[in-house]
């Protein structure tokens, strides 16, 4: 969810990379089980789930979202993070280091 979906579609565009799905998560709660069960039935050759976030690890849904997303994978395909790491701070503090995390966390999630 947020704004980091666009960044996403931006760079996977610009690495011209093929076989990489992106999708954003608009409703947490009720948790949309069906539609993510849809989603992921529509890969039949799904390796890896990549949750991404740009909250540190230990704010954003990841918490609340792995664990749901995992059982619905149910076949032993890990979902892996791509985010910062957790902090007791929503924020890097200056812009300098924002802006090089979340270089580095587009890069984790898109390969």
């Amino acid at each position: 969810s947020g704004k980091v979906y666009y960044e996403l579609l931006k760079a996977r565009e610009e690495s011209k990379k093929e076989g990489i799905a992106i999708a954003r998560l608009e409703q947490f709660y009720p948790f949309p089980n069906k539609d993510i069960t849809s989603a992921l039935n529509g890969y039949d050759k799904l390796e890896t789930v990549v949750w991404c976030q740009e909250e540190p690890k230990n704010m954003g849904a990841w918490t609340f979202a792995q664990p749901r997303i995992q059982k619905l994978l149910g076949n032993g395909t890990e979902v892996e993070y791509a985010g910062r790491q957790a902090s007791a701070s929503p924020a890097a503090g200056q812009k300098k280091i924002h802006d090089a995390e979340q270089e580095k966390l587009i890069k984790e999630a898109i390969g």
